[in-house]
């Protein structure tokens, strides 16, 4: 059974992406299915819906609210593809969390890359936002592995 939070934060996140969406192209209705959750916006809000397991008839009901202005934040991209790790061993804390500060240069992740481990540094500073990567993904390069709010 899929922890209700993990739903909740995936269908959340979705939404977002989906509104943003439809702001910048030429659509009146998007819908998604991503694993269990089904998500449909529109521009009209006459039909909105999201389905998933666990979420409550009131949420799927509740109108569309516009999206406010969404400033893109600055991210720290893979510069290599392979599988990323989130920390140097199953045992020790992650490199950085959500909410974590950096400086340019910290190692914020592993990628192996042809059985070598390399480490990954961060190109910006601020704190961190987002986390796209899960441990033991396979990345490409140039994909968004961080999302980092300038200090």
């Amino acid at each position: 059974m899929p922890d209700p939070r993990k739903v909740r934060a995936d269908a959340n996140a979705l939404v977002a992406e989906l509104l943003e969406r439809l702001a910048n192209d030429e659509v009146s209705e998007l819908e998604v299915k991503r694993g269990g959750v089904r998500v449909r916006v529109s521009k009209d809000g006459a039909r909105v819906a999201a389905g998933a397991p666990g979420v409550s008839a009131a949420t799927r009901a509740a109108p569309a609210v516009p999206a406010a202005p969404v400033k893109e934040l600055p991210t720290v991209n893979a510069p290599l593809t392979g599988i990323f790790y989130r920390s140097s061993s199953p045992q020790t804390e992650p490199f950085v969390q959500v909410g974590s500060n950096i400086e340019s240069g910290d190692v914020i992740g592993l990628i192996e890359a042809m059985k070598l481990f390399n480490e990954i540094r961060s190109t910006q500073s601020g704190r961190v936002r987002r986390i796209f990567a899960e441990n033991g993904q396979l990345v490409r390069a140039r994909q968004p592995l961080l999302e980092v709010e300038p200090s």
